[in-house]
């Protein structure tokens, strides 16, 4: 299937490894511009490396999103390297070692939600009037089954919940100009350094076993690929009546029937 996106231009954040780096190459394999950024120089240019050997531009920043100050100063480097965002995604998250809302100190919220929800808005605030005025674009936000139904710590439960929430709004307020804005929920998605790589390296194969039982139906975690396939397509061109919806891609995880 033709998605009908080559020649655009897509930023990822995030994009280094894992979830973002999936759908840079999704999104790069159609022949799609991307710009990526993460904390970790050496990743970072190792993922744009891959991306420049399937022949399309590429930006690569190092940025910590977490920093008010980093989105713009990213949006004006991509914007000197490809032009303009036709395509953003939000992938950049994490817990951050937060745990339950007693054990969460103020600053624990605060520190989760300038990494998962606020760096998102940020960046929604300065793409969208552009996808606005030029009547297409595309807004993916990376966020959670946690974010859907309880599970996770609390500031993350909190902030993806909300992340969820602001691009629902979003995507109602422009649903007659063209711009699409949707989520993705991932399940438990194993990869190398990430989150569950490190809940197994710190279990017992049995505590391993269990968790999969009781909470996997598919048996097994999850993998990136079917990330970077969803996000694709709701890059594409076909995706124009999908608005304001948040898609599980969890192997039947999650139990929220809507």
């Amino acid at each position: 299937m033709d998605l009908g996106i080559a020649g655009k231009n897509a930023l990822i954040t995030g994009g280094s490894r894992g979830l973002g780096r999936q759908a840079a190459l999704a999104l790069a394999r159609e022949g799609v511009n991307v710009a990526i950024c993460a904390r970790g120089e050496e990743r970072l240019n190792e993922t744009a490396a891959e991306l420049r050997d399937l022949g399309v531009q590429v930006s690569a920043s190092v940025a910590d999103l977490g920093d008010s100050e980093a989105a713009g100063q990213l949006m004006n480097t991509v914007g000197t390297d490809l032009g303009q965002i036709d395509i953003l995604v939000n992938n950049v998250g994490g817990s951050m070692g937060t745990s339950d809302l007693l054990s969460s100190s103020i600053d624990d919220f605060q520190s989760v939600m300038d990494v998962n929800l606020w760096s998102a808005v940020r960046l929604m605030k300065l793409a969208l009037p552009g996808m606005k005025e030029r009547g297409w674009g595309r807004v993916i936000n990376i966020a959670s089954i946690y974010g859907r139904e309880h599970g996770g710590t609390a500031p993350y439960m909190t902030a993806k919940a909300a992340m969820i929430a602001a691009g629902k709004h979003a995507a109602m307020t422009l649903a007659s100009d063209g711009v699409t804005v949707n989520a993705i929920a991932p399940g438990s998605i194993l990869f190398p350094g990430g989150s569950w790589d490190r809940f197994i390296s710190s279990n017992t194969p049995e505590g391993v076993e269990e968790f999969i039982e009781r909470n996997l139906p598919a048996g097994k975690f999850g993998w990136p690929e079917p990330i970077g396939a969803t996000v694709a397509f709701l890059a594409s061109v076909h995706a124009d009546l999908i608005m304001g919806a948040c898609i599980n891609v969890d192997g039947g995880q999650s139990h929220n029937l809507f």
